[in-house]
């Protein structure tokens, strides 16, 4: 079994990077002072594999949007019980959680390390599904899908994203809907776990105050061996232009919230470390509270100031730039960001604004390292974007004006922006 070190002569950290016999990857960073251990056991298997064809097979898939998500679900009980019931003995605390490109189950715990992580490794690897389960979880997440269609910060992005693409699933609520998980069986999810549950297809991250040997030997206990599958995922082409620049919806809200989208052009390959560093700095020059835009926003009242946010939303076939907030003229604060992205665009970015956000996420992504959960969040998502957690750093460092400034001129096209508003009920006087 090969144990590889990596090691970051900038922040004096190493991990340890195990290919395991059974074909899992596996990552411990010790962390000796820490009094805390965190684990992740997560599958590269989000709300967006619908349609997907394994290499022993010659036909495709396509399954219910939302099986992801009732799969998660599921995957905690057993015929002798759940495993919160088992977690509860050890003192550690466990959830889980689907996105749309990845699935993990987690712990965090102070002591019985161990015991915690034996209890990860068998619930996950021990799948038990039957009509009458499946039955009464259609019922449960039936409730949580209309609970979130009421819920203004999930509709008002959701809605944005239907604005934005045209047939990728991103679109699609990560739940899915009343009537697609209405068509969730056993033998489906059967058939997705043994597609997408292949320890191939999977990592596990474990990080705090633990024993590199004493986890491994716990994986050699507990893994079994699965066939080399891997999983071909096919998504529906989608254009390059929006569907439409304006969606609106009224729901129970005191102030309206709005996202603003801009989509960028759909790529079968995730971005590189270097693209989405220098979108990461090029948004904090932008946007962060030490920007302009922000200062702009906040004198005409036009946001408040921790509501507003921006992010890169990027995974398998999808890629936007989202600027989110509350506002009681959305459509104003909107005009106003588009103004100032082209200003920017026309000035470049300066050198003294980009300095200062290089630094800023420097400094954020080096203090992170000392949280054993952010550590092993970050290392999970970043590997199955193919990507690794202290060349990340190395880039930022290694970031340039230049970088930046390229990547400027290649996003937030005006012509692909759409924006999504969720206004208050008005109330008949």
């Amino acid at each position: 079994m090969e144990r590889k070190i990596l090691e970051s002569k900038r922040v004096g950290d190493r991990y340890y990077e195990i290919d395991h016999p059974t074909g899992l990857k596996i990552f411990v960073y010790p962390k000796e002072h820490s009094n805390s251990t965190y684990a992740i056991f997560g599958t590269k298997y989000g709300s967006v594999d619908t349609c997907f064809k394994r290499s022993d097979e010659t036909e495709s898939c396509t399954v219910p949007e939302g099986i992801a998500h009732f799969l998660e679900h599921k995957l905690f009980e057993s015929e002798d019980g759940d495993a919160f019931a088992r977690y509860a003995k050890t003192g550690a605390s466990a959830n889980a959680y689907t996105s749309f490109d990845m699935t993990c189950y987690l712990f965090s715990c102070t002591e019985n390390v161990y015991a915690s992580l034996e209890i990860l490794l068998d619930f996950v690897q021990s799948p038990y599904f039957t009509a009458q389960t499946v039955q009464k979880e259609q019922g449960i997440i039936g409730q949580e899908i209309r609970m979130y269609d009421d819920d203004p910060n999930w509709r008002v992005m959701f809605n944005l994203l239907c604005a934005l693409y045209h047939n990728h699933p991103v679109r699609i609520d990560i739940a899915g809907t009343v009537e697609s998980i209405a068509e969730i069986t056993p033998e489906l999810l059967y058939r997705c776990y043994n597609t997408f549950y292949n320890l191939n297809n999977m990592v596990l991250c474990v990080a705090g105050n633990v024993d590199v040997d004493k986890v491994l030997a716990l994986c050699d206990k507990m893994l079994k061996q699965n066939p080399p599958v891997t999983v071909d995922k096919t998504f529906a082409q989608e254009p390059r232009d929006i569907v439409k620049p304006l969606t609106e919806q009224s729901l129970s809200v005191a102030v309206p919230l709005f996202q603003l989208g801009f989509k960028e052009e759909v790529t079968a390959q995730r971005k590189s470390t270097k693209e989405l560093v220098a979108t990461e700095i090029l948004l904090d020059v932008l946007a962060s509270e030490s920007s302009p835009l922000f200062r702009r926003l906040l004198d005409a009242e036009l946001i408040n100031e921790s509501s507003f946010s921006y992010e890169y939303f990027e995974g398998p076939g999808y890629a936007s730039i989202i600027f989110s907030g509350e506002s009681h003229d959305p459509k104003k604060a909107a005009d106003i960001i588009r103004e100032e992205i082209c200003k920017v665009k026309a000035s470049g970015i300066e050198e003294e604004a980009f300095i200062r956000a290089k630094k800023a996420i420097y400094g954020r992504n080096v203090a992170a390292l000392n949280s054993s959960d952010n550590i092993a969040n970050s290392m999970v998502s970043l590997y199955f974007a193919g990507r690794e957690l202290f060349d990340y750093l190395d880039t930022i460092a290694e970031m340039t004006l230049e970088d930046v400034n390229d990547a400027l001129k290649e996003k937030l096209d005006e012509q692909y922006a759409a924006l999504s508003i969720v206004n208050p009920i008005q109330t008949e006087v």
